[in-house]
């Protein structure tokens, strides 16, 4: 072997194994990397779990009795007026404000009463001038009587002529006539002054019964009349007045569900705003009459305990019930009542998440009729356990959740 070749195989090979040992240690490092990195993320989404809102499934009637139709409506007032004057005038005082309570007869407000007063003050000169006009007339009337009489016993012993007595008794009977004719015009006087008063008195706004101001519609300075003229600068309202003890319940039955009312039937309202309040109640009639475009029927439902949380227009769900209380049934589930937004539709039927412990449990339900914001559960959920209000799209049955909120 010559000299070259033993230098050759002297020679270091940079290019051959050790090179390719650091890649591999490159590659692992980055596996490992990768695998912390998946590590880290499994246990912080763990230590976070998502945060969700959630609502208590209630009883969707009272134990009493069972419900036998469900419909929403409306508080509304039987005795309500906008108040306004009986004449045009400038306001010059109004004396009321929203959520003020008034009594029957009180002043809401004052126009300008100054023609009125001038009015008043022409009708009782005038009856003033009538008046001592039948005192003169009195008196000459006397006068003229004496004279007649004195007349007549003159007649009769022939001492005057018959000219003479028929002149004395025509100024008798001229002086009865003017007499009378003054007594009507006192009468008259009298009623002009009494329809001045009235003219003066429409002046100043009284409440026609007692109630609760809603709405103030006029202030110091503009004009109101009873009809609507002078467009947008003249108001036809002082203000609204609401009789709280009139409220009562209005709701649309729908008209196929219209045989299940009957008048006195007993009912459960429920207000939008105080869920877990009851009010009870009971039918007080049945318009006889539909609306053909929504094909309902409309009923009015008394109030049985008047309440200062009770405000016209208020949303409020209500409960027909069976005069007599439902036999108890083991093999039927009783229906609740969630938010509209828990129930989750698949096909048919429905799916609520159900919160308990931290985790959620996926549930299928069998969804009824929507009573205003919520939603009748017919199976599957019974009254007491939450459930997740507007569940997310990625959770799933047992996840941990965290509420937001307690549960309502």
């Amino acid at each position: 072997m010559d000299t070259s070749e033993l230098l050759k195989q002297l020679r270091i090979d940079r290019d051959g194994r050790p090179r390719r040992s650091r890649g591999r240690l490159v590659l692992l490092a980055a596996v490992a990397v990768a695998a912390l990195g998946v590590l880290l993320w499994l246990v912080l989404g763990w230590r976070t779990p998502p945060t969700v809102r959630t609502a208590v499934a209630r009883a969707a009637s009272g134990p009493g009795a069972a419900s036998v139709l469900d419909a929403s409506g409306y508080v509304t007032a039987r005795r309500q007026a906008t108040v306004s004057a009986k004449i045009t005038g400038k306001v010059v005082d109004v004396r009321i404000e929203e959520g003020m309570r008034v009594e029957e007869g009180a002043v809401l407000a004052r126009l300008d009463d100054t023609e009125a007063k001038a009015q008043v003050g022409l009708a009782r000169a005038q009856l003033g001038a009538a008046r001592a006009q039948q005192a003169e007339i009195q008196a000459l009337l006397a006068q003229a009587e004496r004279d007649y009489t004195r007349q007549h016993d003159l007649f009769d012993r022939q001492l005057v002529s018959a000219q003479a007595m028929d002149a004395a008794r025509a100024q008798r009977d001229s002086l009865r006539a003017r007499l009378g004719s003054n007594e009507q015009q006192i009468r008259v006087a009298r009623q002009a002054v009494a329809v001045a008063e009235v003219q003066l008195d429409n002046t100043v706004i009284r409440a026609p019964f007692s109630g609760v101001v809603t709405a103030k519609a006029a202030q110091p300075g503009e004009t109101i009349s009873p009809i609507s003229a002078g467009g947008g600068f003249t108001r036809t309202g002082i203000g609204t007045i609401v009789d709280m003890e009139s409220l009562e319940i209005q709701v649309d039955v729908n008209e196929a569900y219209i045989n299940r009312v009957t008048p006195g039937q007993p009912v459960e309202a429920t207000l939008n705003a105080y869920p877990d309040w009851k009010i009870p109640g009971a039918v007080i009639a049945i318009i006889p009459t539909a609306d053909r475009s929504k094909a309902t029927v409309k009923v009015r439902i008394a109030i049985k305990e008047k309440d200062s949380r009770l405000v016209p227009d208020m949303g409020v769900r209500v409960a027909f019930l069976s005069a007599e209380p439902a036999p108890p049934n083991p093999t039927v589930e009783p229906a609740v009542l969630v938010p509209a937004e828990a129930v989750r539709a698949e096909g048919d039927s429905g799916v609520v998440f159900v919160y308990a412990d931290g985790r959620v449990a996926r549930r299928g339900v069998t969804p009824g009729q929507t009573v205003g914001g919520d939603r009748e559960i017919l199976r599957g959920l019974q009254a007491g356990e939450r459930v997740v209000v507007s569940p997310p799209a990625s959770l799933a049955d047992g996840d941990a959740v965290a509420p937001d909120e307690p549960a309502r």
